[in-house]
């Protein structure tokens, strides 16, 4: 899904990233240097929803070439052959006759209860931000000013789920799975020090600031919840 570059430059800004009428196609060819996280990404989808609604393996491989539906597949209603509705008639009668007994359904434990632990966030670089995040301007995420090769670092721990220059409008990008709900991005970076399926730590440097595919240098940070994006001010510390 292509970016609507402004028009005056040859840029095309992270805030104006894919139109309703490409979000409704529903199928995605992968291309080289895809991930399943940066497709969902593109898309504004979870990617485990990606992943359900393509029957993917638990590693969510993908290669190129292959096609993958950006919706879930439509429910067929079957007709049921009239025997079997006949059938289904008289089990229903026999069982009216009989008195119901409810059963006891098992309560779940708090144990057995999963949840997942509060994400720890930090900035992930020094400076201003000269851009916020916004719905009606369509800015996923903020803008920090800064310098050229100024350190770029994770805001929380995680897994390096994609990095390159494959999503049109981010430049040289990382995205980072946190938890089952978090995913964070870092765009337009100057040069990119990780490796794809890394582990790294909040506070360790993943990458330096640049100006890849925008007008200035600075860095693009978003944080994504199901793939929604979200204001990252709700979740970053405040400045002193």
């Amino acid at each position: 899904m292509l970016l609507s570059a402004c028009s005056g430059t040859p840029f095309a800004p992270v805030s104006e990233r894919t139109t309703a009428s490409q979000r409704s196609v529903p199928y995605r060819v992968v291309n080289a240097g895809d991930t399943l996280y940066s497709i969902a990404w593109e898309a504004r989808l979870d990617y485990h929803d990606l992943a359900r609604w393509n029957g993917l393996p638990s590693n969510y491989h993908i290669k190129p070439g292959q096609r993958l539906r950006l919706r879930p597949a439509p429910r067929l209603k079957q007709a049921r052959p009239k025997t079997l509705v006949k059938k289904q008639l008289k089990s229903w009668s026999k069982a009216k006759a009989k008195p119901a007994v409810r059963k006891k359904t098992p309560q779940r434990s708090q144990a057995s209860i999963t949840r997942s632990r509060p994400i720890r966030w930090s900035w992930p670089t020094k400076g201003k931000v000269i851009k916020g995040f916004s719905t009606r301007r369509r800015n996923k995420g903020v803008d920090i000013g800064g310098r050229s090769g100024q350190p770029v670092r994770a805001a929380a721990s995680g897994k390096i789920a994609y990095l390159g220059s494959g999503l049109r409008g981010y430049g040289k990008l990382i995205i980072i799975e946190h938890d089952e709900l978090f995913l964070s991005a870092y765009a337009h970076n100057k040069k990119l020090l990780v490796r794809q399926g890394q582990k790294v730590r909040r506070g360790e440097q993943i990458a330096s600031m640049g100006s890849t595919d925008t007008n200035r240098t600075k860095l693009h940070f978003e944080i994504r919840r199901r793939g929604i994006p979200v204001n990252p001010l709700r979740y970053l510390p405040k400045k002193k």
